[in-house]
């Protein structure tokens, strides 16, 4: 199995920088040597990241300093609604830069998160844990996802011409927050390089309550996963109030299952990144290599389990 690094914080002294707004120069060797030393096989790399170098030269450039320290650009992270009508223009043209991003540098995947920026901020529905959520797939009537499928098969089309692949990522306050949504969607996209991202972890802190158990969302999603980030979290549930927060830890702390979702996914077939979506808080690197390491044991287990089964029987589950 292979692993890319998600990171979600992004610090080593003496920088700490915004995840979600790095650019090129903070990818220090410190900070590549570290991802390497930690057990990283390669990165998930932001779009904003790319947009800031401009043109091809700069992005070849780019990969092949991460590639000279061992590591592969695995992940392209771009998105964001393509359907609202304020946010849809910019996202789609985001969309079609990371295509030609992807092609660059490599890539294998180009994940993509569709929820749309909150509406109104003071509204429960835009906030994870409570009894409702934007733009949830309970909400949706199916001509939303035949018309989402036409702008995603365009993506695809134009990905497979660069010999890459889209993922759609299960998440909060969006369309695709579940398992049977995202395997509507994958369905009607119908695009041999297009799958879904089942971020499990978007699943624990959707409602207050969740919709579906971890392990039924696993089984259902697992089959169609082209890329996997990974987190966890503990619920801490107020029912007197319909609210729950929560709490991020690595990945076996957490709520979710990691040695059934593991099990699920082996037995799937699925060869694509594990991408460890790391510590928001804290010290990164000694949790992130936790839920690294976690894993990384039980897929051994999972690989020596069909290696003594022999003949190519499945022998998936630890």
């Amino acid at each position: 199995m292979r692993f890319c690094y998600a990171h979600r914080r992004f610090t080593l002294y003496p920088q700490s920088v915004d995840t979600w707004n790095v650019a090129p120069e903070n990818y220090t060797d410190d900070f590549l040597s570290r991802v390497k030393n930690t057990g990283f096989d390669a990165l998930e790399v932001g779009a904003e990241v790319l947009d800031k170098l401009g043109d091809e030269a700069k992005v070849k450039d780019f990969t092949k300093r991460v590639n000279d320290f061992g590591l592969e650009i695995g992940a392209l992270r771009s998105g964001g609604t393509v359907m609202e009508a304020q946010h849809a223009t910019a996202n789609r043209e985001r969309v079609i830069r990371s295509i030609a991003y992807a092609g660059w540098t490599g890539a294998e995947v180009l994940n993509n998160g569709i929820s749309a920026p909150l509406r109104y901020p003071t509204d429960r529905a835009d906030q994870s844990g409570w009894p409702h959520s934007q733009d949830a797939s309970r909400d949706q009537m199916i001509y939303f996802y035949d018309e989402m499928a036409k702008v995603y098969q365009g993506f695809c089309d134009r990905a497979a011409d660069v010999g890459t692949k889209v993922s759609i990522e299960v998440h909060q306050n969006s369309q695709v927050d579940n398992s049977w949504s995202a395997k509507l969607i994958h369905q009607k996209i119908d695009r041999p390089n297009f799958g879904i991202n089942p971020d499990v972890g978007n699943v624990v802190w959707v409602y207050d309550v969740p919709e579906e158990s971890y392990e039924h969302f696993m089984t259902e999603t697992a089959p169609i996963a082209i890329y996997w980030h990974s987190k966890n979290l503990q619920r801490v549930y107020h029912p007197e109030n319909h609210r729950a927060v929560y709490l991020r830890v690595p990945l076996p702390d957490g709520e979710v299952d990691y040695r059934f979702a593991i099990s699920a996914m082996a037995d799937a077939g699925f060869s694509g990144y594990m991408a460890i979506e790391g510590a928001s808080t804290g010290d990164q690197w000694t949790a992130d290599k936790k839920s690294l390491d976690y894993a990384r044991s039980i897929w051994d287990e999972v690989e020596k389990k069909d290696a003594a089964a022999g003949n190519g029987a499945k022998a998936r589950t630890v």
